[in-house]
């Protein structure tokens, strides 16, 4: 139905409006119904439309950032493994930690070295080396990115030489690789922020997974439980940190791992919004997976940093790590350098947009 309006007409009580109701017909019903829908369809295009212009505009951003190089970061995993397993208290664990202090010096970093010793789960002492660069030392505002450089002592995942070091290409070695040439390439560009790289040592020389009777403990992750009950600087804090695992091998998955999900789920969305934005999606996976003990989680227990952890998942093994994971598999012939250009464009990119 609808109000129609009529002219006035004259009568003895002078002029007045005359209203009708009539019925609508089908024509006129057809009619509104377009009308209708034309306007939902315009108002629905034009929602649709600033929506893709928001996340353009967001995914699209220009981040002004250094060109992270894939080749560097492979040289430096392959003069890590010229030096031997990492294994601390051997001539490769001094050598190699002579190595980071000299590459992180060289970039424009102020390096500050941790030397201690601590009790492995058999109670035996070995040397602990941890090796921090640190950009901008005065800068309030702090990201923190981290990762252990040590070999695992033995391989104990199913190899017949199982008393024999791992080389540790990836899990060790491409951690430290990505981060020193994120330092050559932070001496390049001042990001204003500032930014704390840690190398932390004895991670991986927890007890073997096959011996009977498993002591209970905290063994794993050694140095960082030292940095972080004694910073490199008294006080030390950071806005967020970044922990880098296995990030080298050849078609490797990154998930929200439980324990970052935990104490930094926004941060973590933010850098695989990241990724994906740089066209790495296939490598970051917004699926989420399993809490895992890493030096992360000292890290947001011990010293409240919120910490996430970038490390290699997957569902085709056992363990839940690639199959290479505390085997002699671990070594140059997995490594990828499209895997370490993801991960290392990545950091870039949160940097300089931190």
């Amino acid at each position: 139905m609808r109000w129609c309006r009529k002219s006035p007409r004259t009568t003895v009580h002078g002029p007045r409006m005359i209203y009708c109701r009539k019925k609508l017909s089908s024509v006129d019903c057809r009619l509104w119904a377009f009308y209708l829908l034309l306007l939902f369809t315009v108002i629905s295009c034009k929602q649709k439309q600033q929506e893709e212009t928001t996340e353009q505009s967001t995914t699209t951003k220009t981040i002004t950032k250094p060109e992270f190089s894939s080749d560097s970061a492979y040289v430096w995993i392959q003069q890590q493994v010229d030096f031997g397993p990492r294994v601390p208290g051997t001539a490769a664990q001094q050598k190699c930690a002579t190595f980071m202090e000299n590459k992180l010096k060289q970039f424009g970093a102020t390096v500050i070295t941790q030397k201690t010793n601590v009790i492995l789960y058999n109670g035996k002492s070995v040397p602990c080396i941890n090796v921090i660069g640190s950009y901008n030392p005065a800068v309030k505002r702090r990201l923190l990115l981290c990762t252990h450089w040590d070999s695992r002592p033995f391989a104990d995942q199913g190899d017949s030489a199982k008393l024999k070091p791992i080389i540790a290409a990836d899990d060790g070695g491409s951690g430290v690789a990505v981060l020193l040439e994120v330092a050559r390439q932070l001496q390049k560009k001042d990001p204003e922020i500032g930014v704390d790289i840690l190398m932390l040592d004895v991670e991986d020389y927890g007890q073997p997974d096959d011996e009977p009777q498993q002591k209970q403990g905290d063994y794993y992750c050694l140095g960082t439980q030292y940095w972080s009950v004694n910073p490199h600087v008294p006080g030390y804090k950071a806005d967020n940190g970044i922990l880098l695992d296995m990030v080298g091998a050849k078609n490797a998955t990154f998930t929200y791992e439980g324990v970052s999900m935990e104490y930094a789920p926004d941060f973590m969305k933010r850098v695989w919004r990241t990724a994906d934005a740089l066209g790495y999606s296939n490598f970051f996976q917004k699926e989420l997976t399993d809490k895992i003990i890493d030096d992360h989680y000292y890290i947001n227990t011990m010293t409240k940093i919120p910490t996430i952890d970038i490390i290699s998942r997957t569902y085709t093994t056992k363990s839940g790590f690639p199959a290479h994971w505390h085997t002699h598999k671990d070594d140059m012939h997995i490594i990828d350098k499209l895997t370490l250009q993801a991960v290392g464009e990545t950091l870039l990119a949160t940097i300089y947009d931190f």
